[in-house]
């Protein structure tokens, strides 16, 4: 059996920190540790279940934080 030249990163190694928590406005907020992705909920359900499906079900990768949050868009911060 011969080995593949390709490498392919597990499962575990692609998964994503997300931030779950509240905007000064009371909305929801899921964004990626780095920026690469994120979004604003009516419910913590519904952001939860983004963060969940964008860093591929890794619930401990997902941490809720007390303090507000916002969600940045662009490169620009």
């Amino acid at each position: 059996m011969m080995a593949s030249p390709f490498w392919f990163p597990s499962r575990k190694s692609t998964a994503r920190t997300v931030y779950l928590g509240r905007n000064r406005v009371g909305n929801w907020v899921a964004c990626e540790q780095r920026g690469v992705f994120g979004g604003l909920f009516v419910s913590r359900a519904q952001a939860l279940k983004y963060a969940l499906f964008k860093n591929g079900g890794h619930s401990d990768r997902i941490i809720e934080v007390t303090r507000e949050i916002e969600l940045y868009i662009g490169t620009d911060r």
